[in-house]
């Protein structure tokens, strides 16, 4: 239990935040719709201009989710090597500062809270009356991955996420099978080989799949060279609600030492109100100790 409630906060926290809201009533979406992709109409295969690395860099950014804030609500699946949990829980959030996630069972059991800065993680277990505290050694630990803070505050609601900062890295890829614009860290001809599996790649590998219409992130993909662990976030379910336009549900899968996978369905989004991030551990409870591998 404490494994997978520690992967799960983790993954989820790696990423983390989602099917349609039931119990909120949807407004009228407040942005207008982009064009849809081109489609030749001899033979169906779909047109989409060339756009070159810098232009789909800016369009990327431009179309992501601007917020100082969020608060978000979801229910969580969680398949841990062969374990399956469901959880709910509430995420507050501070752009490039901390977050806080709060886990619960389904009846409102309280489980869980971990609380995340760009240089440490405290975690708190109620069940089995126990915390840590420590830093992103411990989240590595776990998952047997290389993450950090940006990483998981981006891959949390489909914002870039690269291993590099300059853009230049990236080469543009114009995918007209599946009708998606591509940023990748290998270019088009290689990455081909790679997918189909004829090669290995040879350097650390990230593939960012763009929804044409808008721009949006649907795939993003990581894969390191040397060890072979893939970490690949999948976003579905775009939609307005409370103003916010965002990516309802997220799969995340992580293959490593420990292969885990987190579907997450939000039903709830809001943005820009201030959140509390604290994380209180009480007195009595015991340290958890994590040993290296």
């Amino acid at each position: 239990m404490k494994n997978s409630i520690g992967i799960l906060l983790l993954s989820l926290a790696i990423s983390g935040i989602n099917s349609s809201c039931k119990h909120r009533k949807e407004i009228s979406q407040t942005e207008p719709k982009p064009e849809p992709a081109k489609v030749d109409s001899l033979d169906n295969r779909c047109r989409l201009d060339y756009k070159n690395a810098k232009a789909l860099s800016r369009l990327m950014k431009e179309n992501e989710l601007d917020y100082t804030w969020v608060f978000a609500k979801a229910t969580v699946e969680s398949f841990v090597e062969d374990k399956e949990e469901s959880f709910d829980i509430r995420l507050s959030l501070r752009k490039d500062s901390a977050m806080l996630v709060n886990i619960q069972y389904v009846l409102g059991i309280n489980v869980a809270k971990v609380l995340i800065t760009r240089d440490s993680v405290k975690f708190v277990d109620y069940i089995h009356k126990s915390y840590f505290v420590g830093d992103f050694e411990y989240i590595n630990n776990l998952l047997s991955a290389d993450l950090d803070f940006d990483l998981l505050q981006s891959v949390l609601f489909g914002n870039s996420a690269k291993f590099y900062d300059e853009d230049a890295r990236l080469k543009p890829i114009t995918d007209r099978q599946n009708c998606n614009y591509m940023l990748s860290t290998v270019r088009k001809k290689r990455l081909k080989r790679i997918i189909n599996g004829v090669e290995d790649p040879n350097e650390d590998l990230q593939i960012i799949t763009l929804n044409p219409e808008n721009f949006k992130i649907i795939r993003n993909e990581f894969e390191q060279s040397s060890t072979g662990r893939k970490f690949i976030a999948t976003y579905s379910d775009f939609a307005v609600k409370d103003s916010v336009y965002a990516p309802y549900h997220v799969d995340i899968d992580i293959q490593a030492q420990k292969n885990a996978r987190l579907k997450i369905n939000y039903v709830r989004i809001e943005k820009n109100s201030q959140q509390k991030l604290t994380l209180n551990i009480p007195a009595k409870y015991d340290a958890i100790q994590i040993q290296k591998k």
